[in-house]
């Protein structure tokens, strides 16, 4: 069972999304509703609700290829883009999975029957 973490730092969040930690405070300057709390030391913490966040402008940014003042707009008005998001990479999941089955199946040879 994994244990999980209840704050990330931009390192490991810069990790998840493989994107540069200037890029993740470059978008927290653009977007508002991007605010990681700050320990004593100024160190971001960002929170699962802010990578649910940071996914979904990714996904709008990087893979759609939304201007960020459309992504902007998009997150302002809601759409169920979160929700469209989950949708999506939950559907690639599977998608990945059974394109390994398939190749798992076309790998076998066919048996004869006697």
């Amino acid at each position: 069972m994994e244990i999980e973490k209840r704050y990330y730092t931009i390192g490991e969040v810069a990790k998840k999304f493989e994107v540069s930690t200037s890029l993740i405070r470059f978008w927290e300057s653009q977007f508002d509703i991007i605010k990681p709390r700050k320990n004593k030391n100024g160190v971001r913490q960002y929170t699962k609700e802010d990578l649910e966040i940071l996914g979904t402008i990714y996904h709008l940014v990087k893979e759609k290829g939304y201007t960020l003042s459309g992504a902007q707009e998009i997150l302002k008005n809601g759409n169920g883009v979160s929700n469209t998001v989950e949708i999506i990479r939950s559907l690639e999941k599977v998608k990945a999975f059974l394109l390994e089955l398939r190749s798992k199946v076309a790998s076998k040879t066919p048996q004869e029957d006697d």
